[in-house]
């Protein structure tokens, strides 16, 4: 009797067991990190392969300047694992694995941070500067660029914004194109005041594209873009230097040992790399030559070792992660992840674009960074996070 009361409390406790057992796997399932399908690997892996590339490149760009500065060859690369793709590989998985839908909450949140984070450049203790620009913060050991947090915060805010509103509301101008100039030019003045027209271009290019891309008439569009010229001048006519690098822009060759300097450096870099490039780690305008040389000007380092071939094939890399990225943009479930995905797109491949043709003399030295390749901790772990939500609307696609 007690054996057949030891097997019936035994099967008792076992289907007990059981069903905890179902009950807390349909409980982990319903939470946020466990939603979602097969993520994009063509996307992922193109991803994966240009922070390779940059990791590499770097490692050989910044061997001269870290010697020089530290005594040592490996800072700039060692910092770069430690404080920016290592981090960033977390928020990468964080963000690629959390539903993309809880981010909608927060936007009143991501605005709140994107008008403290750019304020606290202006704080003194807080903020510092280099090279006559207030860009950056320190809060003890930790020392970041707001500018570079700011371009997710305010687009995730601004997805949540646009995606609201619909129809009539964004063809009305009191309620949709009012509103909207208003919201950018906020942001757009804190990052002018640094000053830091290259990052103010980036914010208001995506700001503009996402209110396209959600409806918005052309009509509206063209006042935008007329208006963006007449500021543009403007900014030009306010500040001298702004003046002197478009005119260099113009005729690069008109001031090569001042302010053409730089972009005349960049064209030599890339000029002496011919089809082939010197080799790895043979460049010689790395050598205190070209300015800049870990930041805005590593692409001409690429060229200058690489060649043309292999330069080439990393342009290709960033056209086949915009292919990528709008196809899962066209393909999202939902009007934020949509926008959501549009402006990330935007955000890092014309950032890349501009960075590469300002190296190029096709358009003025702006000082954007070349995103997952220059050196900088923040914008590789921001940039990092926002691919992140790109996968993860990616596994939600229909």
């Amino acid at each position: 009797m007690n054996s057949i009361a030891g097997g019936t409390i035994g099967k008792q406790f076992k289907n007990l067991h059981k069903r905890m057992s179902r009950r807390r796997i349909s409980f982990l399932k319903s939470l946020p990190l466990f939603k979602g399908g097969t993520p994009d690997y063509l996307l992922v892996g193109c991803f994966f392969l240009i922070i390779f590339l940059g990791l590499v490149m770097l490692s050989s760009a910044s061997s001269v300047v870290s010697f020089q500065k530290f005594g040592t060859t490996y800072f700039y690369i060692t910092h770069q694992l430690l404080l920016g793709f290592l981090p960033g590989l977390i928020f990468f998985y964080i963000a690629s694995r959390i539903d993309y839908h809880i981010l909608e909450r927060f936007a009143p949140l991501f605005l709140i941070l994107t008008i403290g984070l750019l304020s606290l450049v202006f704080i003194p203790g807080l903020g510092f500067g280099a090279g006559g620009a207030q860009r950056w913060v320190s809060l003890g050991p930790i020392v970041f660029q707001p500018s570079e947090v700011v371009k997710l915060t305010f687009l995730l805010y601004l997805a949540t914004w646009l995606a609201k509103r619909k129809g009539s509301a964004m063809r009305d101008i009191s309620n949709g194109l009012m509103p909207f100039i208003i919201l950018v030019g906020s942001v757009s003045l804190f990052v002018i005041l640094q000053p830091d027209m290259g990052t103010m271009g980036v914010i208001a290019l995506i700001a503009a594209l996402m209110y396209f891309m959600s409806g918005a008439p052309l009509p509206h569009i063209a006042m935008m873009a007329l208006g963006s010229v007449a500021l543009f001048f403007i900014l030009l006519q306010v500040a001298p230097y702004r003046m002197e690098r478009f005119t260099v822009f113009l005729n690069p060759g008109l001031d090569p040992l001042g302010t053409g300097y730089h972009i005349n450096q960049a064209l030599l870099a890339i000029g002496s790399g011919g089809i082939f490039g010197r080799g790895f780690g043979l460049s010689r305008q790395k050598y205190a030559y070209l300015p800049e040389v870990v930041g805005d000007s590593i692409f001409a380092v690429i060229a200058e070792e690489l060649g043309f071939i292999l330069t080439f094939g990393l342009i290709t890399l960033f056209v086949f992660f915009a292919i990528r990225g709008l196809r899962i943009a066209r393909r999202a479930p939902d009007t934020f992840g949509f926008l959501t995905a549009v402006g990330i797109i935007t955000w890092i491949v014309f950032q890349a674009f501009i960075n590469i043709g300002a190296m190029l003399a096709v358009l003025p030295l702006t000082g954007i960074p070349l995103p997952f390749i220059s050196y900088g901790g923040t914008a590789l772990i921001i940039g990092m996070t926002a691919v992140g939500i790109l996968v993860n609307i990616s596994r939600q696609v229909k």
